[in-house]
């Protein structure tokens, strides 16, 4: 392995890969023969080692004095996130038989995949790794880590503590590893070495991911946008968008970034916002503000991402006030040089008005994301279940949350339905193999068992309508000659 390793790495580092691998694999022998009691105790026990208060209060502390990024308070709230993979975990089978058909004659039986190299976001040092391994061990796979190494002890720290969960169980350590010496080549290196993937970062890493040659499951880019139509209630709205921008800063690719809403609602719209803490900024701080988001050629320039709406003004050079939430710009327009209605990642967000009808709304959303954040998510604040339908037939998205802050729910919540993850396909729109959630069903392969049943062949009447043709079963046509 060790002598077709990237060039850039570091003997130190091939030496650790060769070991952490040559570990993962004796770990995998292990886990590979547990049931289904075991692994499910064993879920319970890593969640407990980083969801438990105490914990978690210590790790949230580490990520954000560590890389700089982030609010305190939001991150905290992601604990719960935890719990949600854990529920999600432990409600499916994953050993033996996890589903049957008995109409169809079919059993599905589910198999680890192996060894998963995961690449941990910066923005979720201790979220990211938790929700990874309780999937994998569920799975009775084994993870390697590839913290970014901005806030690699935070990482680091994780899964020491899920390590010692393991250990405390009687199971080895060494289904769960962490590299110490992370790097884009480390990063790669796992990726190559692994049986599968799971990317969890900005665009270059998930197309690093694609290109390792190993299966891998990434996530596209971000512009969460909330769709207001004439039915909604801007109250509920604005509070709904006011949750979704400041968790954490906005620094997820799901924090709200746009609002669409009707011209004939518009400044009751952003008054809404003003009123859950919003601070309208004026076209000349707006102007200023651009200067410090993206460079002259629209690339989002770090020093901003994930900050408090207080610190980004200030960078920007003006000050708003102490209990101000967020920043709300209006749009300038929807086009590729106009960089207002690109993702943002920070406490900010921009208010666009759309004229005409609610078909014409769903118009401008679709050229807005084929600007930026094709595939990911959107809102929609509406009453009108034919709006929605229609909003759900035509966008380019791959979930749509109805009446909910979406930084908090597309991802999985307790009052949706969505598979809980910290890791969003968004399909081919967004360059990714799935547009699911990703969750305990992408861990696992599956053997499907076909028993033979009674046979299922409909006549060429019912298959084919009104094409088929009797007098052309029973006759043949003669040969065309030859030109």
């Amino acid at each position: 392995m060790a002598a077709s390793a990237p060039k850039s790495l570091s003997p130190e580092q091939e030496q650790e890969l060769d070991e952490v691998f040559a570990r993962a694999q004796a770990a995998l022998a292990i886990i590979e023969t547990y049931d289904q009691a075991r692994v499910d105790r064993l879920i319970r026990a890593v969640a407990w080692a980083v969801a438990n208060r105490s914990a978690f209060h210590r790790l949230v502390g580490m990520g954000i004095d560590e890389s700089g990024l982030g609010d305190f308070d939001s991150r905290m709230n992601k604990r719960m996130k935890i719990r949600g993979v854990l529920r999600d975990a432990l409600r499916s089978p994953s050993v033996g038989i996890i589903e049957e058909d008995v109409e169809k004659g079919l059993v599905k039986y589910g198999k680890p995949v192996g060894v998963i190299g995961c690449v941990v976001p910066t923005t979720n040092p201790d979220l990211t790794p938790a929700g990874n391994a309780i999937y994998a061990i569920k799975a009775r796979d084994v993870v390697v880590f590839s913290p970014h190494p901005r806030s690699k002890d935070t990482t680091l720290e994780t899964v020491r503590l899920m390590r010692e969960a393991l250990e405390a169980e009687g199971a080895p350590a060494d289904i769960l590893q962490c590299i110490t010496l992370p790097s884009l080549a480390a990063s790669q290196e796992i990726m190559r070495r692994a049986d599968l993937v799971i990317a969890t970062g900005g665009q270059g890493l998930v197309r690093a991911a694609y290109s390792s040659g190993t299966p891998a499951y990434g996530v596209g880019a971000g512009n969460a946008t909330e769709f207001v139509d004439e039915t909604a209630d801007l109250a509920e709205t604005a509070r709904n968008c006011m949750l979704s921008k400041t968790s954490d800063f906005g620094s997820g690719c799901s924090a709200d970034g746009n609002v669409l809403v009707p011209a004939t609602r518009y400044r009751d719209m952003l008054d809404a916002l003003q009123a859950e803490g919003g601070y309208l900024a004026t076209a000349e701080e707006r102007a200023a503000l651009q200067g410090v988001m993206w460079d002259d050629e629209g690339h989002r320039l770090p020093d901003t991402v994930a900050v408090s709406p207080q610190v980004l003004a200030a960078a920007a050079g003006f000050d708003i006030p102490a209990d101000s939430r967020f920043i709300v710009v209006e749009g300038d327009g929807i086009d590729e040089d106009r960089q207002f209605c690109k993702e943002k990642l920070t406490t900010l967000m921009a208010v666009h008005a759309y004229e005409g009808g609610f078909e014409d709304g769903v118009e401008l959303a679709k050229r807005l994301y084929d600007i930026g954040g094709k595939g990911h998510s959107c809102g929609i604040a509406s009453t009108d279940d034919a709006h929605i339908d229609y909003f759900a037939r035509h966008m380019p998205v791959s979930r749509i949350m109805v009446r909910q802050p979406n930084s908090k729910a597309n991802a999985g919540s307790f009052t949706n339905g969505m598979p809980m993850t910290s890791s969003m396909g968004c399909g081919t729109w967004g360059g990714n193999i799935t547009s699911e959630n990703v969750s305990l069903r992408h861990y696992l392969n599956t053997t499907w068992v076909a028993r033979t049943i009674a046979e299922d062949r409909p006549s060429d009447e019912d298959l084919f309508g009104d094409f088929y043709d009797a007098e052309l079963e029973t006759s043949v046509m003669p040969p065309v000659a030859a030109r």
